[in-house]
């Protein structure tokens, strides 16, 4: 068993998030909040620094913080096939993502290419393709 040494602001420092950010992942209940001694201040085990920086990669990666209670729910090694799909949900979400970004990168740029012809003799293309009425 991992001894309970650290103070907040020393998990805090570890997982490299603030006081708050610890503070409201246990409102989430993404981490526990140790019992406090009578006269004494909580102490978390570094365990708990490993629990806060999967939250943060996972962050990192696009899960959402109910998602990631899911994952953590899951992270005892038997539920793989859950946790896979789950991904698997996530890349389909990105992946949509990336298209939708492409689609306006590609009117961005026809755009722009349509602001660079000039010859316009009055107004810009840029407001006035955005001032279109498109339904």
């Amino acid at each position: 068993m991992v001894q309970a040494a650290l103070t907040i602001g020393r998990l805090a420092r570890s997982a490299g998030v603030n006081v708050q950010t610890i503070r409201f992942y246990q409102r989430l209940g993404l981490i526990a909040k140790p019992p406090r001694p009578s006269g004494g201040a909580r102490r978390y085990s570094s365990d708990m620094v490993v629990r806060i920086k999967f939250v943060k990669r996972a962050q990192a990666l696009g899960f959402s913080l109910d998602e990631i209670a899911v994952l953590l729910g899951l992270s005892d090694g038997k539920h793989c096939a859950e946790t896979k799909a789950l991904t698997e949900k996530k890349l389909t979400m990105v992946e949509e993502k990336i298209n939708d970004l492409v689609a306006i990168q590609n009117v961005l740029k026809a755009l722009v290419a349509e602001c660079s012809k000039g010859g316009r003799k009055s107004g810009c293309p840029i407001i006035d393709a955005l001032a279109e009425d498109s339904d």
